[in-house]
């Protein structure tokens, strides 16, 4: 179980490097990703890119009224769909 939270860790920083370049979906599509390793990919992807868009409404401020919405919006521009 450490093992994996590390794994999960190490993956989460190179991740959240690679989104401020790429969104999940051209990342997918550079490393040629296909079936399972690609739905892997993306649901690890998306944790990740859901918790760099908390941050990024935290950091900006946004009202709660907004917050659900500018997640959401985040969320998928940083999944590339």
């Amino acid at each position: 179980m450490r093992s994996l939270a590390i794994a999960l860790m190490i993956a989460s920083v190179g991740l959240t490097a690679a989104i401020a370049d790429d969104t999940c979906s051209a990342q997918a599509n550079t490393n040629k990703l296909k079936g399972a390793d690609l739905k892997r990919f993306m649901a690890n992807c998306k944790t990740v890119v859901q918790i760099a868009c908390d941050g990024r409404a935290i950091d900006q401020k946004v009202s709660d009224e907004v917050k659900d919405t500018f997640t959401k919006q985040c969320i998928k521009e940083g999944l590339g769909r």
